[in-house]
């Protein structure tokens, strides 16, 4: 299975000022003998219910590293009550479409999830991210990121399945 970067499909309406965004994109077949029972809710179960254990020790990090600046570790102002994947709340669900994220000083970002059937009964599932920044330290705090941000999606994409 590969996990190829794809065009983000946007303006989102999950975060329609949005001012970067990228998406990646895997096809998974369909198991043999039957159609791909794939939801939009199960993949992103998959992808973010268990995470590597390299990424709980980056997230540290961050956390760490902002906390001087009064920004939010894990969504840590989310009320309890508020459906969680992972560490992300979760903001919409359909069965096609799961939409995470929340909102920050520094940036706004969406997690958009899609889980689409093909014809061949397998599933083209899209995990694209879209980032409102705020300010100039989000700017800067975008461009240190993304190369992890990648990999993260990579990884969490190769889980699903």
């Amino acid at each position: 299975m590969s996990v190829y970067e794809v065009e983000p499909d946007w303006p989102h309406w999950a975060l329609p000022d949005a001012d970067w965004a990228d998406c990646f994109e895997v096809i998974v077949a369909a198991p043999a003998g039957g159609e791909s029972l794939l939801t939009a809710d199960l993949v992103a179960r998959q992808a973010f219910g268990r995470l590597p254990f390299w990424f709980h020790g980056l997230l540290k990090l961050r956390n760490i590293l902002v906390w001087p600046l009064g920004l939010k570790g894990d969504a840590a102002d989310v009320p309890a009550e508020v459906e969680r994947m992972g560490i992300f709340p979760v903001v919409h669900k359909q069965p096609r479409e799961v939409v995470l994220g929340f909102d920050d000083r520094h940036l706004n970002f969406r997690i958009v999830v899609t889980a689409e059937p093909d014809d061949d009964g397998a599933t083209r599932v899209r995990m694209m991210t879209l980032v409102q920044r705020n300010n100039a330290f989000g700017r800067a705090y975008l461009a240190v990121i993304t190369p992890f941000h990648k990999l993260i999606v990579r990884t969490s994409l190769l889980r699903v399945g």
